[in-house]
């Protein structure tokens, strides 16, 4: 399984991981529900400058849907790569509301968040529902970054170490050892999001 994360909520959020040394970290902005397109655009704008000396990680940037393209024309020539927030387990159709892989790559998009605990929690999506997600994403040339973690009632309660064990099992059920390669896998307790701190590898 490829590049192991630890997410943030802000959006110049720094992802850490533990990992083989031949790979490197990267690090994703989850903009949510957040930032116009005039926005999005004067925040990659000063990320380009801030940034464009890193090298050693890969950065994504994560915009709403409706900034994918004047995002994906921004961040063209530069070290920023694009994500998705959410993509549908359907190809194209009759799914009011959803976006299909195809419409992602449109505009360049790399990546894609799968399995946030937001829409875990608000949209009620299952892990089988996240490998379907996984499955799909990765027959298109998207990378998946399948999001993990407990809630606090959770983690009082001893369950960490099951709840996450039953969340990547389900989440990426059916992958196969390619598919893990090119799959990364996101921690983000669900207790740590909106206290703004980082969760380190002796606090997960």
């Amino acid at each position: 399984m490829k590049r192991p994360v630890i997410g943030q909520e802000h959006a110049r959020a720094t992802v850490k991981a533990t990992m083989n040394k031949e790979r490197k970290l990267i690090v994703a902005g989850n903009w949510k529900m957040n930032k116009t397109v005039a926005e999005s655009l004067d925040l990659v704008r000063s990320l380009k400058i801030e940034l464009t000396n890193v090298k050693e990680v890969d950065i994504v940037v994560c915009p709403p849907f409706t900034a994918l393209e004047s995002v994906s024309k921004a961040v063209l020539n530069s070290n920023l790569r694009l994500g998705a927030q959410n993509m549908s387990e359907h190809n194209v159709g009759a799914y009011t509301g959803e976006i299909a892989a195809v419409m992602l790559k449109e505009f360049s998009v790399r990546y894609v968040i799968l399995g946030h605990s937001e829409r875990r929690q608000y949209q009620k999506e299952s892990d089988a529902l996240i490998a379907k997600k996984a499955t799909v994403a990765l027959a298109a040339s998207l990378r998946p970054i399948v999001c993990v973690g407990e809630t606090l009632t959770e983690r009082e309660a001893g369950q960490t170490q099951q709840v996450l064990e039953t969340q990547v099992r389900g989440s990426l059920a059916g992958l196969n050892a390619d598919q893990m390669q090119e799959t990364i896998l996101a921690y983000e307790p669900v207790w740590v999001i909106g206290i703004g701190k980082t969760v380190t590898q002796t606090g997960s």
